[in-house]
This record gives structure tokens, sequence and C-alpha cells, in this order.
């Protein structure tokens, strides 16, 4: 297709700088259609400027959203992880939980599979030249499952909620250093500003599914959560049962198309096998997330579809840089190059994974530097920086870790492999509770240990990875790395409006950490949900979330 250079004239217009030059980008070839699109979204073009602009520039329209749409009214039953705490917005922080929330509250845009921000609460949003205010338009006539009408008192309240320090918000580590409280303002009913600590390209993530903490209640609420359920969701509570279940129907008062189930049940299970019998024989028509060990049963189970998202949830391996064995960053580039990723891949996750690079950025980040080389497994490298090192003869090291997903498996192909350069690993495994202790440096096996495995989940953008495991007052700095060039290229990165921007800093921080190897990050895996067949319509997030509004049965 040509350029419409005239169409591309006028939507100019009415652009600011910075949205022109990522017209600029996509034009002239430096900005793929995919990241054009995700990077418009972030910067809050709506999908249909997106779509003419793409038609404009000769690369076609947007893809098509629309799905053939399923009958209404069935029962869906999905089986669920036990939610490990009372339920409550400001300090949730299980996927259980968090799932039950998320049926009933919404937050002000969505962060689809793609990575692309989706309007839902909020209609539009912009930053200003700085990135250091981010202004959201509210949607008018959305009601809560309570009755009054959701306005930017209700959303100040919630984010205020979850960036004050007294609350114990489990936002925090999204929201510390970024926003605080008092600093979300309400202009109109409809219209908030959000005044950041810093300039933050990435910023309205945090106020999208991707912080699962950021769903908007009413500015009155005062704590017990259970006893209301109350939202703005496609879904009200029927019942819950704690440690049992729950039941949602469908909200005929709702702001958006109205849910075509009738019904929702969820059912908890502490273990993934009992959820996997249940989806075989019948009881249940979804298995929310399935660890592809766990479930390899099902994964070529003719009876079964399996939704697969790609995801940047990963098993980071931390190696303490202010201690021995650890404190020459040759024997840290030792350890990663013994490790074959090809094989973590293929074998530990049956294909279901993307190899890491030993850093955050992951294939799936637009931001990411596709340039940088990708470490492979090289034995006779690996034996030569351990000679330049001093440690030729190897040396015995204690990996701590803990019984969770694929960790335990993996922590023993690590074991096998660095056999190979002189290294003998000796395993503690724990359970989650003693690994993880107090989450506090002096009180805690992960953040503790000279060398561990530790779990974390998916994220839209990479601002939490780049900073709390890795800068060097991170509070998840297990490695204890710190590196002042590293913590400037991290503040340059979060402070990026600019896609070509965010890409020339990651580029730069990638080569540093293959050259410091304080963490690294094997693998990035995918994100499972088992549906029976017939089952339709379902959008599962790599945050552990389930939209179901559009969900049916054959």
């Amino acid at each position: 297709m040509s350029k419409n250079y005239h169409i591309l004239d006028l939507i100019r217009r009415n652009r600011s700088p910075l949205e022109n030059h990522l017209i600029d980008g996509l034009v002239d070839g430096r900005v793929s259609r995919r990241d054009f699109i995700r990077h418009g979204s972030l910067l809050g073009l709506s999908l249909p400027l997106l779509g003419r602009i793409g038609m404009a520039a000769g690369l076609g329209g947007m893809p098509s959203l629309a799905r053939a749409q399923g009958a209404p009214g069935a029962t869906i039953r999905v089986a669920s992880s036990v939610p490990a705490a009372t339920i409550d917005p400001v300090t949730i922080a299980d996927a259980g939980g968090l799932l039950v929330m998320q049926q009933v509250a919404e937050f002000l845009c969505i962060d689809g599979p793609d990575l692309v921000l989706q309007p839902a609460l909020a209609e539009s949003w912009k930053p200003n030249d700085t990135g250091t205010v981010w202004t959201f338009k509210l949607r008018k006539g959305v009601k809560f499952h309570s009755g009054g009408e959701m306005k930017a008192d209700d959303v100040v309240a919630s984010i205020d909620r979850l960036a004050d320090p007294a609350n114990s918000s489990n936002a925090l580590s999204v929201f510390s250093g970024i926003l605080q409280k008092g600093a979300s303002k309400k202009v109109d009913d409809y219209t908030v500003e959000f005044h950041l600590d810093a300039p933050n390209g990435n910023f309205p993530y945090m106020l999208s599914s991707d912080n699962y903490n950021a769903v908007i209640i009413p500015a009155s609420y005062k704590g017990d959560y259970e006893k209301s359920f109350d939202g703005t969701g496609p879904f009200k509570i029927e019942k819950y049962t704690a440690k049992v279940g729950a039941s949602f129907v469908r909200n005929e008062d709702y702001w958006g198309p109205k849910a075509l189930p009738e019904r929702t049940e969820f059912t908890f299970f502490a273990d993934t096998q009992p959820q996997i019998l249940a989806l075989q024989g019948g009881q249940v028509d979804i298995i929310n997330q399935l660890p592809v060990l766990a479930g390899v049963a099902l994964l070529n189970d003719p009876g079964i579809d399996i939704i697969s998202l790609k995801s940047v949830a990963h098993q980071q391996l931390h190696l303490r840089c202010d201690s021995d064995p650890f404190k020459d960053p040759r024997v840290r580039r030792a350890i990663a190059l013994s490790l074959d990723r090809d094989k973590l891949v293929a074998g530990l996750m049956k294909g279901r994974a993307s190899p890491g690079n030993d850093s955050p950025f992951a294939p799936a980040y637009p931001s990411t530097d596709a340039s940088v080389p990708q470490r492979k497994q090289d034995i006779a490298q690996a034996k030569q920086l351990m000679e330049a090192a001093g440690a030729g003869k190897g040396f015995k090291v204690t990996l701590t870790t803990e019984r969770y997903l694929e960790i335990p498996e993996y922590a023993q192909l690590i074991q096998n492999w660095v056999k190979e350069i002189g290294i003998e690993l000796e395993l503690n495994i724990l359970d989650q509770g003693a690994y993880y202790g107090d989450a506090v440096f002096g009180k805690s096996n992960w953040l503790d240990s000279v060398m561990g495995i530790t779990d974390y989940g998916h994220r839209g953008v990479p601002n939490v990875f780049l900073a709390a495991p890795l800068k060097s007052d991170g509070t998840w700095n297990a490695a204890h790395f710190k590196n002042k060039d590293y913590d400037t290229l991290a503040t340059s990165y979060i402070a990026a409006l600019d896609l070509e921007a965010q890409k020339a800093d990651a580029g730069k921080i990638q080569n540093l950490l293959l050259e410091e190897t304080p963490v690294i990050f094997g693998y990035f895996y995918d994100y499972l949900t088992a549906t029976a067949k017939g089952v339709a319509g379902v959008q599962p997030t790599a945050m552990s979330q389930l939209f179901l509004d559009k969900a049916s049965k054959a």
C-alpha cells in the first residue's frame, strides 16, 4: 500500500511533538507496526486512531479485535488456586485472591495479551512534555454495584490508598519513588492528574491491570471488602465462601456490553492435580493457570484447548556480588555460560518459553534491543573465565531456593551444568514461607543467600524488574549489586517517553548486565490457561486475571 501524506498531515495537526515523533518513526521504518501500536496506546492514542495512521502510512489498519460471539446465558465454571488471605484491594498479593477481586472491580485501563493498553474506566490519557504529569479522562455514566456513579473522587481515593505507606499496600512495590499519597489530583468530576516524583514514560501501565491492586472502588471504602465486593465490573458477587469458592451473576446495569454468561462459578483448589482431574471429568470448564510441568498431561489432550500467552514471567538466579565466590564478574559470567538455554526451553519448559539473555528485557518487550547477541552455552569459555578469576580448581557453594512451579527441577539442571566447570552445588530447597522469610535484608533466605532462584511474575513494562532487584537501593536486590552506571541507565530508561530513546537505553543496559551478570535470566515462561472443548471467548492475562464477559459454551 502507498502512503497517504495528505491524511498523515491532517492527523499530525492535533498531535503533540512526542506523538508526531512516533508517527515519523513508523513512516520512516524506524519503528515497527507492532511497536507503534503498543507505544501509541501507552501515550494514550486510541486504537481506531492508531489504525487510521497505519492505513495512511501504507501498512494496513488495525487487526480486528472482534470475535465470533457465542450464545449468552451459560454458567462458566473456573478452577482456581485458594486465595491466600482476606480479599482486600489494598493488600491482595496472590493469584487466587486477585482473580476473585477482578471479577467485580475494574481498572482505568487494561494491559492486553499483546501489551497494548486498552481503555476501561478511563477513556483516554496523555503525559505532559516531561512525563512528570499524566492526565486521565474518565468514562461518564459508570455505576458502582452499590449504586453511585464512579467519578474523580473515587479514583483519587483508590490510588491514594495504595500510595499511602501507612496502609501497607501491596502496590507500594510499584508506586514507591513514583507516586506519593496526595499526588493524585481531581481536576473535575471526570479528569484526574497524577503528579509523579520523577519522569516516567511507562506510567499508564502502573494504573492498568498490570498493577492488580489498582482497581477503582468507592471513595467511601473503609475496609471489609468481602462484605460488599463493590465495583463497576460486568459481574456482581452472588456468594463468597472463604477457602471454598465464589459465584457471580451478570451485572445488568453495566456501562459496557452486557456479559454473555449468566453466572460464573469459581472453585478453589490447593493443588494443580485435582484441578486437572476436575477439568478432565467435566466438573469445571477452565483452569486459570496451568503450570507446564504439572500440566504436561493436558498439553496434548484432544479434549482440552490451551490458551498460551507470551509473558515475561521468569525465575531469577541471583549471584551475590559483594561476597565470595561471586565477587568477580568473570565467575558470574562463567556460570551463565554453563547453562544450555535451548534445553531449558525445549526440555524443562516443553517449548512453552523464550530464552533469556541475562537482563529483564524479554523478547516480548518492544523496547528490547534485539541486536544484542544472545548468550549461548560455552563450556570452554566458562572454564577460561574460571581460570582467569583464580577459580580454576572450582569451589563448593549452596543454592537456596523455593519449592514452586518448575524451580526445583531448574535448580537440578543448574547443579549438573556447573559441575562441568568445577563447581559443586548443594541445593537447599525450602517451602515458600521459609524462603521469603520477612522479605527484608537480614531476615530472608531469599535476600541473604549467596545464590538463589526467585519467581517473578509478569509485568507489561520492565520498570519493576529494572529497579527493585537491580538498582543499588532496590528493595529486592538479592544479588547485592551496586553499580552507578547501571543506576543512571535504569533511571534514564524509566524516564524516557520516546520508544527509540527507551530502546537506546535498553541496549546499553543489556550489554552492561551481560558483562556484570548479577542475575541470570535463563528463560521467560508462557502463561497457560486450559479450557474444555467448546468453551470460547475466554481472555486470561499473564497476571492471573481472567476476563469472562465474552465467554460462552458450545
